[in-house]
């Protein structure tokens, strides 16, 4: 019933655009477009009743328009999703937990997961405005951002499109003078260094052979940057603990990093993790009191104790 009863509101409000169209100049009829989408959208998402309507007549008068463009991207993007729940063995699938488990005749726990797939061509036209919003506005790195987490999410188990184009914008900001725009954000030297371990961590939480080979491949190039950097030495360590297994090989990369900035938490908790793991306790307890130094009031307490215990004896 409310749907028959708002059909006819959309009708009139298009009515009277169209009418204060013939009173407005190109620019006063984008705004008037632009405050109508976001009536629509704040009631009804990016992909709602109306929406389509409102951005094609906007694209009509205002094509170049920045907001036009991430608008017609969000409405794609939105709608290509289709989310459904399925059935898996493990317990985290693509790095994410399960919305519930249950138990089957043998007592066996399954686990379900919500995904969520894409219509490709929905999706590729989503992608067409986002690439033209950041040809306008080429500065603008949060609209980089949007798009390689797009490719991510798009692409699940395999971020192999994601991967490339963060190479390239690593790439991009090393080899050009970059002056990046963030709306919103105050960007500091760090900013960028510090927005690629957060897709260094994305990677390596899906938990798939290629998202652990897109994780190493990131942080290596973030290296050839600047071949000091802790956090990606850091990196190439828990790849070489976790997935190649070479442990001595991720002592080295922990303890260079260590090396590079003394008394670094991560370096020094993957130590004391890969220690264990080996079951060296003369390791162990040579970098037990550094961690303590760094580790918070939690961990501290349970790092002495374990140090107490493998001093004093057993």
């Amino acid at each position: 019933m409310e749907l028959r009863k708002t059909a006819p509101v959309f009708a009139a409000l298009g009515l009277l655009l169209s009418v204060t169209a013939f009173a407005q100049t190109p620019e006063e009829l984008s705004e008037t477009y632009s405050k109508r989408y976001d009536l629509i959208v704040s009631k009804l998402g990016y992909d709602g009743v109306g929406v389509e309507t409102v951005l094609n007549q906007w694209e009509g008068v205002d094509p170049l328009n920045e907001k036009l463009l991430l608008a017609k991207f969000n409405y794609y993007f939105t709608k290509a999703q289709t989310t459904s729940v399925v059935v898996k063995p493990e317990k985290k699938y693509l790095g994410a937990e399960p919305l519930l488990s249950l138990k089957d005749s043998t007592g066996t726990d399954i686990y379900y997961f919500q995904e969520v797939s894409y219509d490709d061509s929905l999706f590729s036209k989503s992608m067409y405005y986002l690439d033209k919003a950041i040809a306008e506005r080429p500065q603008r790195i949060d609209l980089r951002f949007t798009k390689a987490t797009a490719l991510m999410s798009y692409e699940k188990d395999s971020p192999d499109m994601a991967l490339s184009y963060l190479l390239g914008m690593v790439d991009k900001n090393a080899g050009e003078d970059c002056d990046w725009e963030y709306p919103g954000v105050e960007l500091d030297k760090g900013f960028f260094g510090r927005s690629m371990q957060e897709y260094c961590y994305a990677f390596f939480s899906l938990g798939t052979p290629s998202a652990y080979e897109a994780f190493r491949t990131l942080s290596q190039r973030m290296l050839l940057v600047d071949p000091k950097d802790p956090v990606f030495i850091t990196n190439l360590g828990t790849y070489d603990f976790i997935v190649a297994k070479d442990y001595a090989k991720a002592l080295k990369n922990y303890r260079k990093a260590l090396k590079i900035s003394p008394g670094d938490y991560s370096a020094l908790k993957n130590i004391i993790l890969l220690a264990r793991q080996m079951k060296n306790e003369k390791l162990e307890k040579k970098y037990l009191p550094e961690f303590i130094g760094c580790a918070s009031d939690q961990e501290k307490a349970a790092a002495e104790a374990r140090l107490k215990y493998l001093t004093e004896g057993k």
